[in-house]
């Protein structure tokens, strides 16, 4: 009898194990402020991406697929599948000393794929808030962590200026505070980690790798003493053709980033693990052109830039690579969201039946991406905050540019490369013709609309000519608006300091015992209770 359970036990152990393997291994890349002209396979040869394009012409590049504007928005959407305006993160990015973030009832992408068996790393940027120790990735399903919480930082010294008076240390392994990473470049230091965590993998198990990258976001103001742009020297001397020292200082960021991306699926390779892996690799929004965020990222031919409603703000960089796939080597024109990630790879991992879908934004796109088929989505409900916002529908997108100041408002134009000439760029993205006799898109004429399949480049608002469509559109935004969660944003908090935590960025709040989704000011910071710092 005891030989029996015996080698019931070792089957029921092996049948495990197998279901396990059989999982695929998904590893999500994020990049960082990358513009739609960063990368060498939307056809801008100034600043070559071999590995990312290898990587795209053997998968799958999205070329309708659309993020936030902004970083946490969509680093919460993403790990989430809900639209940050169920998450009350629609509104800017969290700044170090504010207490608030991604709230703790909500479940992430690392806390279900745990309970199907993966093993779950992070290794990068969080930006999801670190107020209190249990809104951070070891609290939130990961089982290691690699980083920094900020959203910005100098990428080697690794110190992080919030505003003026809040300036400490934040790059930690683990929990704790790590000091040995000062004077190694964040985008080496992150891709090391993750070969490290690659080649010490268990294959029995599935592995979930979530790689936020640094690159290519600006680091310190100027005024800190520090430069914005930073890349060695030994990425910068590939681009002796770019005379604009900034745009080279930005070029040799995104090779640094090429490198760091190609190693890793070597690493995968030798590991024996790319056979069956998935590789989503996104930008968090658009790029920073022109010097705005202290950057010099390039989203051309696409209007505007980060933070904005317009293309360049919000059509993202993506693709999706993997053997799994039927139909790859291919331009995908579906319709995707950065919330569609998380049901997709749920699907992958066999989880159907195991969360619930309805209070998810997003859609699974396996089967629509794999074989070519239509896609489930026609909408994509950008964002509404402070009366101006933007929605898609079909080939038809609306913005709304409120009365209030906006990047929207201010960032309109479209804005070259520096050091190149745009007129021999063979793009994939073709702009339609202008027509001089249409109004222009300002807060004067809005709402405007756009068919950005025949207009990608937003240059003729015909809102004039179909203003049903127009009332139809705003009326849906406002009414999803109307049910969104309010904004979670708090007020700095002075406690936050690193004055006060050794000159360092950490969690400065207590959370009481049993509250599942605290919250630092319902409504006011006068809220906080002093007994609640650490």
């Amino acid at each position: 009898m005891k030989y029996c359970k015996f080698v019931l036990l070792v089957y029921l152990t092996w049948i495990s194990q197998t279901e396990c393997a059989a999982k695929p291994n998904v590893i999500v890349i994020l990049a960082d402020d990358l513009g739609w002209n960063d990368v060498s396979f939307h056809g801008s040869p100034q600043i070559p991406t071999p590995n990312i394009d290898k990587l795209v012409h053997e998968g799958i590049f999205l070329n309708n697929y659309y993020v936030s504007p902004i970083c946490t928005p969509t680093r919460g959407a993403l790990m989430t599948g809900r639209h940050p305006m169920q998450l009350g993160l629609q509104r800017d990015v969290i700044v170090g000393p504010e207490p608030y973030g991604l709230g703790t009832n909500e479940t992430i992408l690392p806390q279900y794929l745990k309970d199907l068996g993966y093993v779950t790393h992070a290794v990068g940027k969080w930006h999801l808030g670190f107020f209190a120790k249990e809104l951070t990735p070891l609290y939130r399903g990961f089982d290691s962590y690699y980083g920094y919480y900020l959203g910005a930082e100098d990428y080697i010294d690794h110190t992080g200026w919030a505003q003026a008076g809040y300036w400490g240390y934040d790059f930690r392994d683990g929990i704790d505070l790590d000091r040995s990473a000062n004077g190694s470049y964040s985008t080496e230091l992150f891709a090391s980690r993750a070969e490290r965590i690659i080649q010490n993998h268990d294959s029995s198990k599935p592995l979930f790798l979530y790689l936020p990258f640094q690159a290519v976001h600006s680091g310190n103001p100027l005024s800190t003493g520090s430069n914005p742009l930073e890349a060695p020297k030994k990425y910068t001397d590939r681009f002796p053709y770019i005379s604009d020292p900034n745009r080279k200082l930005f070029a040799g960021m995104v090779s640094a980033l090429d490198d760091a991306i190609g190693n890793v699926t070597a690493a995968l390779s030798a590991k024996g693990l790319l056979d069956n892996s998935v590789i989503i690799f996104s930008t968090d929004n658009g790029g920073p052109a022109n010097g705005f965020d202290m950057n010099h990222a390039c989203n051309w031919p696409l209007r505007g830039l980060k933070a904005t409603y317009w293309e360049g703000g919000m059509r993202a960089t993506g693709f999706i690579w993997s053997p799994l796939l039927k139909k790859k080597g291919r331009v995908s024109n579906q319709m995707v969201h950065v919330t569609d990630w998380l049901p997709t790879i749920m699907h992958l991992a066999g989880a159907n039946s195991t969360y619930n879908k309805s209070e998810l934004y997003g859609m699974n796109m396996w089967q629509t991406l794999s074989e070519d088929l239509p896609s489930p989505r026609d909408e994509i409900i950008h964002n509404y905050d402070k009366t101006t916002g933007a929605i898609r529908q079909g080939p038809y997108k609306v913005i709304v540019i409120g009365k209030e100041a906006s990047y929207t408002k201010s960032y309109d134009k479209w804005y070259k490369p520096e050091s190149i000439d745009v007129s021999k760029l063979n793009l994939t993205v073709k702009c339609g013709v202008r027509d001089p006799s249409l109004p222009p898109c300002t807060n004067d004429t809005s709402p405007c609309l756009f068919h950005v399949v025949d207009d990608p480049c937003e240059f003729n608002n015909i809102a004039q000519q179909h203003p049903q469509l127009v009332q139809k559109m705003v009326k849906r935004l406002l009414d999803v608006a109307s049910r969104s969660q309010a904004p979670r944003n708090c007020p700095t908090d002075r406690w936050g300091s690193p004055v006060y935590h050794g000159h360092a960025w950490v969690p400065w709040i207590k959370i009481p015992p049993g509250v599942k989704d605290f919250r630092a000011c319902p409504p006011h910071m006068a809220d906080l209770v002093d007994d609640l710092h650490i």
